[in-house]
């Protein structure tokens, strides 16, 4: 009886098991059926949409801006050399380097005794030339009476002997008589030539005295301009360098003592290439009076000073190129001769030029617009200016278009894109946020801590996101697509 009952038991839960396995076959095959027969559905490829910041083109009247480099010079220095030879004696409290020095201020005496010596001498010399034409010009007052007297004498021998001879013809008087009168008259008029060659002695005493002045005077300027030389004087108001004296030491003629340099004289040197000479050249083919701004850069306090174009090299100089260019500085307070700046020329103004950013140029000349359904276009332009990170351009084409303002590789023709201005662009749009029930979220976090190739950091930013009451809708659409739902 124990072995029947056992026996139906497990004939029971056999036919059990099989209607379980024949029910269960039954669903996995209506599974299967109607897995078959939905109809598939094709994965669509969706267009990737780049961001692109873009400005609008506007045709303006732009004075560009030339950018060299150059030095500061001083367009009034003068060396100051020692005149003369000796010991110094004297200096200026202001004979140091640096100092400030007045028009007209002495600055190194040398040693004058010698000089004074000789302007003493040649005084001395000029004061007897003098007494000796004074000596002269009386002499050839005497000589001038001894000659009178002499041809008075002369006159009065000439008439005795004119009445001799009359004498004789009327047989009054002898012939001794006639021939002593004639050797009279003949004494007086020797005495005449020689009262006359007296006269011109004297006469070339004087000449002599006159040109013994002339070369003593000469003399005497001379050893005045040896004293003089023992000064040195500052010709005009400036500040001193290259200071080398020192009182009691010797300096030799021509020495270099120092220099002096006017400060409220100054101009930049720079040069530049021979393409951007020519653009500031005027009409007549001259270099015009453009105006130049002079940057000194000292960490952040920069020191500027304005002026204007004056003049360029007359030559180009041997291993060089381009051209140099001079501009006279208005005023310059804190530059120095030497300092190494930075020079800003504005050119002539042009008009028609379109001002876009460097980046939006490419190599090939061209810039990309945006087109009908936001797609990129590109447009030939000419370039004219290089301003900094600015470049200057030409084209009818391009006004009014929105201009992509940076250039990348993905970039190109007919690339569909996002326009942002640069007001849009500088203010950072708040993302899209989801609020997501937890089942969703569980999803996503098993996804995301089940997958190896998320780096720790970004999983760890992804699960604190989670965590929010509200979730990025770009993230949760970027993980939900590659969890396939």
């Amino acid at each position: 009886m124990r072995f029947i009952r056992q026996s139906l038991a497990g004939l029971f839960l056999l036919a059990m098991t099989g209607a379980l396995l024949v029910y269960a076959g039954s669903l996995v095959y209506g599974a299967v059926q109607a897995r078959l027969a939905d109809e598939p559905r094709p994965a669509r490829a969706r267009e990737r949409v780049f961001s692109v910041t873009v400005i609008p083109a506007q045709m303006q009247q732009i004075d560009p801006v030339l950018t060299a480099f150059g030095q500061i010079e001083s367009a009034r220095t003068l060396d100051l050399r020692a005149g003369a030879s000796g010991t110094v004696m004297e200096l200026s409290d202001n004979f140091v380097e640096g100092g400030l020095v007045a028009a007209g201020e002495l600055l190194v005496l040398i040693d004058p005794a010698e000089a004074q010596s000789a302007l003493d001498r040649a005084a001395s010399d000029l004061s007897d030339a003098q007494l000796e034409a004074r000596e002269a010009a009386r002499a050839i007052g005497l000589a001038q009476d001894e000659l009178a007297a002499a041809r008075e004498q002369a006159a009065l021998r000439t008439k005795a002997f004119e009445r001799q001879k009359d004498l004789a013809a009327r047989g009054v008087g002898t012939s001794a008589t006639v021939e002593t009168a004639e050797l009279a008259a003949s004494s007086a008029r020797q005495a005449v030539l020689a009262r006359r060659q007296a006269l011109a002695q004297a006469e070339a005493r004087i000449e002599q005295a006159t040109t013994r002045i002339t070369r003593a005077e000469l003399a005497k300027a001379d050893a005045m301009r040896k004293l003089e030389n023992t000064e040195v004087k500052a010709e005009f108001a400036g500040a001193l360098s290259g200071v080398t004296a020192s009182r009691g030491g010797l300096v030799s003629t021509n020495e270099r003592l120092a220099e002096l340099i006017d400060p409220d004289a100054l101009e930049v040197s720079f040069r530049l290439s021979t393409a951007q000479y020519a653009r500031l050249l005027n009409d007549k083919g001259a270099l015009g009076t453009a105006p130049v701004s002079v940057v000194l850069d000292v960490f952040g306090a920069d020191l500027v000073a304005k002026g204007k174009l004056s003049r360029d090299s007359a030559a180009v100089g041997e291993g060089q190129s381009g051209r140099l260019v001079f501009a006279k500085l208005d005023a310059a307070p804190g530059f120095k001769p030497g300092d190494f700046v930075r020079v800003e020329v504005t050119e002539p103004a042009l008009r028609g030029v379109i001002r876009l950013p460097a980046t939006a140029l490419g190599a090939d000349g061209t810039v990309l617009v945006i087109g009908e359904g936001d797609r990129l276009e590109a447009i030939a332009v000419r370039l004219e200016r290089r301003q900094g990170d600015d470049v200057l351009v030409r084209s009818r084409e391009l006004m009014g278009r929105n201009v992509v303002s940076a250039r990348t590789p993905l970039l190109g023709v007919g690339i569909k894109v996002k326009p942002l201005t640069q007001e849009g662009a500088s203010k950072i749009e708040e993302p899209e946020m989801l609020e997501l029930s937890e089942e969703r979220k569980a999803k996503i976090r098993a996804y995301v801590e089940a997958n190896n190739r998320i780096p720790d950091e970004a999983k760890a930013r992804i699960l604190s996101q989670l965590d929010e009451d509200k979730v990025p809708a770009q993230m949760v659409q970027r993980i939900e697509s590659r969890m396939g739902g």
